[in-house]
């Protein structure tokens, strides 16, 4: 480790917690629906399309019929991605000829990028065209974030409201967050890849002469435009199969830092808001200080990993850091610290190898997405992921002090714990079940590029990657086949919904309490106290769900390298 590499990872934490105030001050305005800059312009859009839906600003809902506009909103996302990939060969913008895309790979692909997963069994440049990259996966790329703050929103409004029977209104929700967050900020971001040098263009795939005299068929496309909202909706899905690691992806060390920090900026910022909506912004500066204190640590335990590099490559003579699978452009440092952001964001982006990392430093991005998205996360699922453990920690409190569980001045009782555990729980039951399965299923064996304790890290870090709605990969897994289609694909669903409805019943729970004032006996939950009791459960939970997983996989592996043992 070097003074400049944790100095690149402190600047970047300061730009994050910078934008913090500013960004969540505006998202607080937007779905409040007061006015801002661009209401003169977009509010005119806003209220059209409120009329052509048929809803209104007015009009809310109550939690059941917000979740049920959720599911019905995804399953027409699901068929409409599904049907342009399975008619791809027949429609427009295909300069290069991609036929439909195989019924099993079309319905990974849908399920992925409808969840805000966007894992990719497949090389985008070689599978799909323009169309279905612009009209299918990127415009999912909005959808499905705007589903994920909208939920955020709704579960936030269950702690701010009381009495009530409402939690917002789905399609408002959802309309000004595209309109008045996503989109405008993807504009800007566009232009600004655009100017580093990502290609932005619907003209054909270039033909050129290589030094050698050889033909080589360059790949271009609508990239800059994708790429800012792949990395603002923490989506991750590349252009190219290289993702962040190619250079018409991710250019220099300019656009490496504006795509890490638009990364976090979203989940970050929206805990700025509900300490905003609940009138005690310390609120929100507490839990993203439990977020924060996780993410350091698993940089800090990365960054020694990939720095230290590998005993057996030592043991050859070559000293230094591990640069397997790392772009030298970024080095050491900036990969460990991207592979931290991406799986603690639920993104999945990536700009290098995690199949080629250190043992332990392939380890951290695995428990990342293992926590269950609350180290920032997916934008809003990171947020209501956090929550589901809040709920957990101040029923943990209660217990030790023998009174009712409060939080925020709300009676956290049997339902909304049950609730919670039923969110929290869900992800071990996928991961750890099909892993089991894909390891003695001699189908899926037969994908597996490594032997022993790596091999076995491969398949759970897929099943993990799924279930979390992350869509980074062990590359050594070849995923695009019968089994991991739609088992990853079934994963991604109950990653996804498995835990939005409880969240939105505990929000919709909650509206319907009466506010209890604080007294001598309320166990604070705006200072160290409380930070540190969250992050003692969320270790706790997820270390004895996941530790004989991960046992048999990371840790076995890095015993075996410090012995001198190969696989």
């Amino acid at each position: 480790m070097t003074l400049t590499g944790w100095l690149q990872i402190l600047v970047y934490c300061g730009i994050v917690v910078l934008l913090v105030k500013p960004l969540g001050g505006y998202m607080y305005r937007v779905f409040n629906g007061d006015r801002t800059f661009l209401s003169p312009v977009l509010g005119p859009i806003e209220r059209g399309l409120y009329r052509v839906s048929g809803t209104s600003e007015r009009e809310e809902q109550h939690w059941t019929a917000y979740a049920a506009g959720i599911m019905f909103f995804s399953l027409a996302s699901f068929l409409a991605l599904y049907a342009l990939q399975r008619l791809q060969g027949v429609l427009p913008y295909n300069p290069a000829g991609m036929p439909a895309v195989e019924q099993n790979l079309a319905f990974n692909t849908a399920v992925s990028f409808v969840t805000n997963t966007n894992w990719q069994n497949y090389g985008g440049e070689s599978t799909m065209s323009y169309l279905v990259q612009m009209a299918g996966l990127t415009v999912q790329n909005f959808m499905s974030a705007a589903v994920g703050v909208a939920i955020a929103v709704a579960l936030i409004r269950g702690f701010a409201r009381h009495s009530v029977k409402s939690i917002g209104n789905f399609w408002v929700d959802m309309t000004r967050c595209t309109l008045y967050i996503l989109l405008p900020l993807s504009i800007v971001l566009t232009l600004v890849y655009v100017w580093l040098g990502m290609p932005q263009t619907l003209g054909p795939y270039v033909d050129a002469t290589t030094l050698e005299g050889a033909k080589q068929t360059i790949a271009l496309g609508p990239v800059a435009s994708q790429v800012a909202i792949k990395m603002l909706g923490t989506n991750g899905g590349g252009f190219f199969n290289a993702n962040a690691a190619h250079p018409f992806e991710n250019p220099d060390a300019i656009s490496n830092l504006i795509q890490m920090v638009t990364i976090f900026a979203l989940g970050a910022s929206l805990t700025n808001v509900f300490g905003r909506m609940v009138g005690n912004q310390r609120q929100g500066w507490a839990i993203l200080a439990t977020m924060g204190v996780l993410f350091i640590a698993g940089v800090a335990i990365c960054y020694w990993a990939e720095a230290s590099g590998n005993p057996l490559v030592h043991a050859l003579g070559i000293d230094g850091g591990n640069m397997e699978g790392k772009e030298s452009r970024f080095g050491i440092a900036l990969s460990a610290l991207f592979a931290v952001i991406t799986t603690a964001a639920s993104c999945g982006a990536v700009n290098a190898m995690h199949d080629s990392f250190t043992a332990i430093g392939g380890f951290i991005p695995m428990i990342n997405m293992q926590l269950g998205e609350v180290i920032v996360g997916g934008v809003g699922a990171g947020f209501y992921g956090i929550i589901m453990f809040i709920v957990v920690a101040v029923f943990v409190a209660g217990l030790m002090v023998g009174r009712t569980p409060e939080y925020l001045g709300k009676k956290i009782e049997a339902k909304e714990v049950k609730m919670a555990m039923l969110a929290i729980l869900c992800l071990p039951l996928a991961m750890l079940t099909f892993t089991a399965i894909a390891v003695v299923l001699p189908s899926a064996v037969a994908s597996m590029a490594n032997g022993g304790p790596h091999g076995f890290s491969e398949v759970l870090y897929a099943y993990t990657s799924a279930a979390a709605n992350n869509g980074s990969a062990f590359g050594g897994l070849s995923g695009n086949t019968p089994w991991y289609n739609i088992t990853l694909g079934v994963t991604m669903w109950m990653g996804r919904f498995f835990v939005i409805i409880p969240a939105l019943a505990i929000a919709g729970s909650l509206a319907t309490k009466k506010t209890v004032p604080a007294s001598a006996g309320t166990f604070p939950t705006d200072g160290p106290l409380f930070v540190g009791l969250l992050v003692g459960v969320i270790l706790i939970v997820v270390g004895l769900t996941f530790f004989p997983a991960l046992a048999i996989g990371p840790i076995v592996e890095h015993l075996a390298m410090i012995h001198g043992q190969t696989f």
